[in-house]
């Protein structure tokens, strides 16, 4: 089936993405904090769970911690008392508490800047890894969520089994001059318009340019 999915031409793919380039020209991450360190807790946070669940649930708890060392000094059950809205809660609050240990004695509190580094970190995965690349360090690489992974084959922009193979398909793909903030208009495409089950093509701005393989 996958072998059948048609992808866009460069020249549709730059349409695209000017398009989005135009309506949104400067799109930021959903996910509120105050600092790199706050981000990458946000990411780790809102695996399995909605952008806005997590800023709700960081609300207050932003206003009392925003560095590794406030974090622990918090604690893991009084972290959980700010945290228990979201799903997964308990592992998450595990994560977070064993990633600013780690980030305390091995980086210095600083969020690293390698890929490598930054999977080392509990609860960190690729997609994680790749956002704070992505929003913090301004590198041109593309987290792949749920919604990028649905639409990129519905839309024709890459084809895969995986995670990874959509994100190779989509950087290999995108013109570079693109890919700063290419996963967040997929990912708000994905999010408000090119939805799962009731897509809103009537209101969508690609519509003309979609191969909708649905």
């Amino acid at each position: 089936m996958e072998d059948k999915i048609k992808l866009l031409s460069k020249p549709q793919i730059i349409k695209i993405f000017e398009k989005f380039k135009e309506l949104n020209p400067s799109p930021q991450t959903e996910l509120l904090a105050p600092n790199p360190y706050c981000l990458l807790v946000s990411v780790v946070l809102s695996a399995q769970t909605t952008d806005k669940a997590v800023n709700k649930a960081t609300q207050n708890l932003y206003q009392k911690v925003n560095t590794p060392e406030q974090m622990i000094a918090l604690g893991e059950e009084n972290l959980i008392s700010y945290i228990k809205s979201i799903g997964l809660y308990k592992n998450k609050a595990k994560h977070v508490i064993a990633l600013s240990k780690i980030l305390i004695q091995k980086f210095n509190s600083q969020i690293p800047q390698t890929r490598e580094d930054l999977e080392s970190l509990p609860g960190v995965g690729r997609k994680t890894a790749n956002v704070i690349l992505n929003v913090v360090y301004k590198q041109n690489v593309m987290p792949v969520d749920t919604h990028i992974f649905r639409i990129s084959s519905r839309i024709g922009l890459a084809k895969g089994k995986t995670p990874k193979e959509i994100e190779e398909g989509l950087v290999r793909r995108i013109p570079q001059e693109y890919m700063q903030h290419a996963h967040h208009w997929l990912i708000l495409h994905g999010r408000y318009i090119c939805t799962a089950r009731n897509p809103k093509c009537s209101i969508c701005p690609i519509f003309s340019l979609c191969l909708k393989q649905l």
